[in-house]
């Protein structure tokens, strides 16, 4: 004859647990809401410097597309972006040749605008760098 012997598991809640969690949640969402609209506002900036209208830069996917124009490269590159792994080369083309487009090195393209985005994108949105014209155009016309 088989016996099973019953067990009783206790499960305590400690409320202090939950709130903090709670807490931590909202913190972190409110953060990353700063950042969104810090990048959104660079963003805005950027485009506007380069002749676009600001808002284009808060539309998905419309935004890459003129982002694209901005730096001369056509814009069938967008779908170059759902390419895995190719998405990486393309983002890192895109971001040396916005630099080279305001004027900036190839340094500040990789370590600024690829690297560190954020910081990279209110330095050039806000700082100094003046549009000069799309950096790919002339070397797709060679």
């Amino acid at each position: 004859m088989f016996s099973f012997a019953q067990s009783t598991v206790v499960v305590t809640s400690d409320s202090g647990d939950a709130t903090g969690a709670v807490i931590f949640s909202g913190v972190y969402l409110f953060f990353w809401l700063v950042v969104a609209l810090i990048a959104i506002i660079a963003y805005w900036k950027i485009f506007t410097k380069a002749g676009e209208a600001g808002w284009k830069s808060i539309i998905p996917f419309y935004n890459i597309y003129t982002l694209l124009k901005i730096i001369g490269r056509p814009g069938w590159w967008l779908l170059l972006f759902f390419v895995p792994f190719v998405n990486f080369v393309i983002s890192l083309v895109v971001a040396i040749d916005l630099a080279k487009s305001f004027g900036k090195s190839d340094v500040f393209g990789v370590v600024a605008l690829w690297l560190f985005s954020l910081v990279g994108f209110l330095m050039l949105g806000f700082g100094s760098a003046e549009y000069k014209g799309p950096s790919a155009a002339p070397a797709a016309q060679k």
